[in-house]
């Protein structure tokens, strides 16, 4: 159990996680098509990558190795990890790239582009205080659900991720044939 102490500092360490992965997601819902074009980057490739990576990740969360967690290389190195590695990569990283690509690509198609905007930037909000809530109090978490409850959970969040992970490869993949004339593919 975290002390008084330990438990502010850990509060402290999330509440920046999430404040560093809500600033990247709003540059990239702002900036990120506009750096696709800067890189000539076409979406659907952003797509296929952020899927493959997405399913990956699924994939080792629904078949945990028997040993346990390696310790991130940052709290190896005496800092507290709160950018690296919880904002960029493990709260902000390819699979939420390519996912905020892939909605701010509907907001041109939309017929209200500010309530698209705001309902994006909404759920973004959301998702960061919700992960907020998990960090600041998983230790009570943890004590809740068990070692088999965790396990559980991270395996049934495994099976999701990837299947995420596949839908997000399979609308890059034929939007990319689409987009070389492979119009029958609807």
């Amino acid at each position: 159990m975290l002390s008084g102490k330990d438990n502010v500092a850990h509060r402290s360490v999330a509440r920046r996680s999430c404040l560093y992965a809500l600033l990247l997601c709003f540059f990239f819902l702002v900036f990120g098509t506009f750096l696709l074009r800067l890189f000539d980057v076409p979406l659907s490739m952003v797509r296929i990558a952020g899927g493959l990576i997405l399913m990956k990740i699924g994939f080792e969360l629904f078949s945990p190795s028997s040993g346990g967690m390696a310790r991130p290389a940052a709290e190896a190195n005496g800092t507290d990890g709160a950018f690296v590695p919880l904002a960029m990569p493990l709260m902000f990283g390819p699979g939420a790239i390519a996912t905020i690509l892939g909605m701010t690509s509907t907001i041109k198609k939309s017929s209200n582009e500010l309530a698209s905007f705001m309902a994006i930037a909404a759920a973004i909000v959301a998702t960061m205080l919700v992960t907020f809530l998990c960090l600041a109090y998983a230790a009570k978490l943890t004590r809740a659900l068990g070692r088999l409850g965790i396990d559980a959970a991270t395996r049934i969040v495994g099976f999701f991720v990837a299947a995420m992970g596949v839908g997000l490869a399979f609308d890059g993949v034929i939007e990319a044939l689409v987009s070389h004339g492979m119009s029958s593919l609807h």
